[in-house]
């Protein structure tokens, strides 16, 4: 008790001279007074208290983690580790997460947990809840995993819980499998190894959107506030996902094959390599390619799982930092490519070797372009796709990844539909296609196809600019497996006909143009950090600029504002995003990331090519253009900071 009350009183002494702010002492003192609040929890408190770390402590307690566009998502280390966390860990891994209501912690995960447990009780009450639950190679992924399943479990649900680190996408591909009311993943994708997560799907396999979101949301909350209604059913069960359910993805991962010629025992030898970066595609690529006849390389330093990511500076295959090593063994084996999954395995990052032997990092748009191509031209080639039913297929993009893929997907009459950011826009689109055409049920990939395009829509390939791609519905999350999968025919056909992919792509831009895309981030953490962000956000609606760098802007597009439409009809959900047109087919998109402290600009500038010995040239001059887009958005956001007196 004294002890409370010496950090009572430094809390309160602190709040009357502004060093900490209001919510984050309102929701220090609710988090102290819980009667499950623990000793450690308590002694950590008081240690930052002590320390004087009040910016640590306004970062961890200034909110309650809150749903993003990849669900709750935080530090689960923090800045400063106190003692008592690091236990018998240490300051890189300590034995306990950070304390916080802002951050990943057992505290946070339960009430998440709980609150969609609880709504999903409502939303079948009826049924014992059934929830599938996997997690990745991250610190505490495992055991918030099982904690989640002993929740599910004394509600009297059932939990499907996989028994090893597995791929993001496999979780999705369980909810399906098992028909499952929800599922769980706790990962945080290829954020720091500070942080952890955790991705919430429903029945249909998809991250939530609305109105299941604020559905869950509110579940949440009145979790959080003690105000939920209903009792735990009795004791439920908990069912393990082994090897044997990883068999049964990789089989439908190669129903994703258009080509199966192409694998045959007269095509060439082909090596890749490959990287897992640490995570959890090790266990699902490797062993698939090779299925296909693949001499696959693995780096084994990354091939440990390890969620420290000791061997890389970020785990996001968007840097190229993160594919050294995998290009290394590239250039040690003679390897037409060389392709990283990140740690959950739902991106995919690739690098080919061109006609000098070197390696060439392709972007998420040029391997989307190369796959959407690759696969509508085999779809028309082998008849699945015709003049008749074309209108019955789509490309499925995010605003922000590039129209490169709706100008292939004109050039066959085929739809290109357009999503928010964030993958579960994407699956929310196939789940209205599903329902249109009454419902897959146990129908086989091939017969489920031909009934999308007989009444409904069929995705031939769906793509985000951040690695994420998907084909078809087998899953509603992107899929880093598949992807690689796809790929790997792509590289074969291409080697069958003697030519190669990075040929492909020259020959796209003769016919399409040269489209250059590039995402720029600048990053602002903490409580002043999303401050900084909701800044600028409302300065750009406030007062947009009329030139960006010497580009002058046409229209600019709120979709936080404005109602719009895709091609099918369907009205975009409200979010605030800016999109500025501007003058010469360039343009900007401003937008929050869900899942980072980030706001995000993606600059993309277009010129026609032609022939393939001009592609460097206009490349040259694209990419020229937008360096000053960028270097506009740089200078802009520091001046905007300094207008608003919070530089």
């Amino acid at each position: 008790m004294e002890m409370m009350n010496g950090i009572t009183d430094a809390l309160d002494a602190a709040l009357r001279r502004g060093a900490l702010i209001s919510a984050a002492h309102t929701n220090v003192l609710r988090f102290l007074s819980r009667s499950d609040c623990e000793g450690w929890e308590r002694l950590s408190i008081g240690e930052l208290v002590e320390r004087e770390q009040w910016t640590e402590l306004t970062d961890r307690f200034y909110r309650t983690l809150e749903f993003g566009t990849g669900g709750l998502r935080g530090r689960t280390i923090g800045k400063y580790v106190t003692q008592a966390e690091v236990g018998g860990g240490s300051t890189e891994v300590p034995e306990h997460p950070a304390v916080g209501t802002n951050t990943m912690n057992f505290f946070t995960v339960s009430i998440a947990i709980r609150g969609l447990v609880k709504y999903v009780m409502e939303k079948f009450p009826s049924e014992p809840a059934r929830v599938a639950i996997a997690y990745d190679t991250r610190h505490y992924s495992h055991q918030f995993a099982h904690l989640a399943a002993s929740i599910v479990e004394a509600h009297g649900g059932t939990a499907y819980l996989f028994t090893e680190p597995s791929p993001t996408p496999e979780l999705s591909f369980a909810v399906r499998q098992y028909h499952a009311h929800a599922g769980v993943v706790l990962t945080a994708s290829h954020n720091p190894p500070h942080d952890n997560g955790c991705k919430v799907y429903f029945s249909d396999g998809a991250q939530i959107t609305e109105p299941h979101a604020s559905g869950i949301t509110a579940a949440v909350e009145a979790v959080r506030d003690g105000a939920e209604t209903g009792s735990p059913r009795g004791t439920g069960h908990i069912v393990a996902i082994g090897k044997t359910f990883d068999e049964t993805y990789i089989a439908a991962l190669k129903n994703l094959i258009l080509c199966p010629e192409v694998f045959g025992p007269d095509r060439p030898s082909l090596r890749v390599a490959y990287s897992p970066l640490h995570g959890t595609g090790g266990k699902i690529v490797p062993q698939t390619l090779q299925g296909l006849g693949f001499d696959v390389a693995v780096v084994p330093e990354q091939a440990v799982q390890d969620g420290r990511f000791p061997t890389v500076t970020s785990p996001n295959p968007e840097n190229k930092e993160a594919l050294s090593l995998v290009i290394a063994l590239a250039e040690r084996t003679g390897a037409i490519a060389a392709l990283v999954t990140d740690p959950d395995c739902d991106r995919l990052a690739a690098a080919l070797r061109n006609d000098l032997g070197e390696y060439e990092c392709l972007s998420g748009n040029q391997v989307g372009s190369l796959i959407a191509h690759y696969r509508l031209e085999q779809l028309f080639r082998r008849g699945v796709l015709n003049s008749s039913n074309a209108q019955r297929a789509a490309i499925i993009k995010t605003f922000v990844t590039t129209d490169l893929m709706q100008c292939i997907a004109a050039a066959r009459g085929v739809k290109c539909v357009d999503t928010l950011t964030g993958f579960k826009y994407i699956g929310a689109k196939l789940r209205e296609y599903e329902e249109m055409a009454g419902g897959r049920g146990d129908t086989s990939a091939a017969d489920w196809n031909a009934k999308l395009l007989q009444s409904s829509t069929y995705c031939v390939f769906a793509a985000e600019e951040s690695l994420g791609y998907l084909a078809e519905d087998y899953a509603r999350d992107k899929d880093a497996a598949g992807s690689a999968v796809m790929f790997a025919e792509l590289l074969a056909f291409a080697a069958a006909n003697h030519t190669t992919a990075l040929d492909t792509l020259n020959q796209i831009y003769v016919e399409h143009g040269y489209y250059g895309d590039r995402l720029h981030t600048r990053t602002f953490e903490g409580g002043d950090g999303l401050r900084k962000i909701n800044t600028l956000l409302a300065s750009y609606e406030a007062d947009p600029p009329q030139m960006w760098a010497e580009k002058r802007v046409l229209e600019i597009q709120n979709y936080g504002t404005h109602d719009f439409f895709d091609a099918d009809g369907s009205q975009i959900p409200r979010e605030l995003m800016l999109i500025f047109r501007l003058a010469d087919r360039c343009s900007v998109t401003v937008r929050a990331s869900g899942t980072e402290p980030k706001i995000k600009f993606y600059l993309s500038a277009q010129e026609p090519v032609e022939s393939v010995r001009t592609v460097g040239s206009t490349k040259e001059r694209v990419e020229s253009t937008i360096g000053r887009l960028l270097a506009f958005a740089n200078a802009d956001v520091d001046s905007r900071l300094v207008k608003a007196g919070e530089a």
